[in-house]
């Protein structure tokens, strides 16, 4: 077989423009040469890698088996390109964490200061995000996620924490009975996040009047401004010095920080999820609301 491996990141590329033009231009190439290496990796393998449609040029299925493999490929250069460095380097370089945002910016990010304050020269990024993020393609290099995730043999899974929720709001609904609560302002996510805990949880409520906001911030804002209640995180909640109208915990959510499975042989990396876990681990009864 004559596969030139040089050509993976210019199919990788393709698949991901759609367009041999785009793909030119981002290779620094001319369209012919895209065209012809294209034709040319085709037919070392032997297969049809892209059919060109209306919309552009997109993988055959085995088109998308190949690009799989080749992602893993380039994740295994980078990860050994990145090992080898490390030998030399100490805890130095980017970290990108990424999380729901009001974990990271109603706990996490109390804790930076001191990870900086000894090693100041990593370059440590927060990232708010609660999509499923690739790690193989280096989208992010620690994750902390809400419930055991799906099992991945790319990946390094631990349980670090509990999340608790309870039920808040302005000082006016201080002492409003657990019986009445089906009759006050809700204030929940949009009906297309229905699949969440803490929406099926409100669901047994079935509140009268449900005000809808897209995300925990905006919810938390509106109950300092005694829009209504809400089921909220008590790392947010008590935070924000909002009332519990119980003082007992409705609900929990397991905290689970991911990581590529190489990540744990690199120094930078080690460092910040050895970090993250301590950070878990000392703050254990803020999260869980206890």
């Amino acid at each position: 077989m004559n596969f030139d491996w040089n050509d993976i990141p210019l199919l990788r590329k393709l698949a991901e423009s759609g367009s041999m033009a785009q793909t030119a231009r981002d290779l620094e190439l001319v369209t012919s040469t895209v065209s012809r290496r294209l034709a040319a990796a085709e037919q070392a393998l032997g297969i049809r890698l892209f059919i060109r449609d209306p919309s552009g040029y997109r993988p055959t299925e085995a088109g998308r088996v190949f690009l799989e493999h080749a992602h893993l490929i380039v994740d295994r250069v980078e990860t050994m390109v990145l090992e080898t460095r490390a030998e030399q380097q100490d805890v130095a370089g980017p970290v990108n964490i990424t999380g729901i945002d009001v974990v990271l910016s109603h706990w996490l990010v109390d804790h930076v200061p001191a990870l900086l304050s000894k090693h100041p020269r990593l370059e440590v990024s927060l990232l708010g995000d609660f999509r499923e993020v690739s790690f193989t393609r280096r989208e992010a290099d620690l994750a902390i996620r809400l419930n055991r995730p799906t099992a991945d043999a790319a990946l390094r899974m631990r349980k670090i924490g509990t999340l608790g929720f309870a039920v808040y709001g302005g000082e006016a609904f201080r002492g409003v009975d657990r019986k009445d609560w089906k009759t006050l302002p809700w204030l929940a996510f949009p009906r297309e996040f229905s699949w969440l805990a803490e929406m099926k949880w409100l669901e047994k409520i079935n509140p009268q009047r449900v005000i809808r906001l897209t995300t925990i911030a905006m919810i938390a804002r509106a109950c300092e401004s005694g829009v209504g209640v809400a089921l909220l995180p008590c790392v947010v909640g008590d935070r924000l010095g909002l009332t519990r109208l119980q003082d007992r915990v409705e609900s929990h959510r397991e905290l689970w920080l991911l990581s590529h499975k190489d990540a744990g042989q690199i120094a930078r990396f080690r460092t910040v999820s050895e970090w993250l876990v301590a950070a878990a681990e000392s703050d254990s009864q803020i999260l869980t609301g206890a």
